[in-house]
């Protein structure tokens, strides 16, 4: 029965770093949504047309988040 505490081990390593259970699920379901903006399909997209995208989607996350905001008052 060697393997019988795999998945106990895959719940702990899923939980690394958080400090609750519910921490742990609420963060993938947030950013289940953000994740992919960050990962276009690059092997579909030429070098230029990857960082054209990259700088589209970090402006986008500079409004969504208002960082550039803060960055510039600070």
């Amino acid at each position: 029965m060697e393997n019988s505490h795999q998945p106990i081990r895959r719940r702990e390593r899923a939980m690394k770093g958080f400090r609750s259970v519910g921490a742990a699920q609420r963060f993938p379901s947030a950013f289940s949504g953000i994740s992919p903006h960050f990962r276009p399909h690059r092997h579909l997209l030429t070098v230029p047309d990857h960082r054209a995208e990259t700088t589209v989607h970090l402006a986008i996350w500079d409004h969504i988040t208002d960082t550039a905001d803060a960055a510039a008052t600070a």
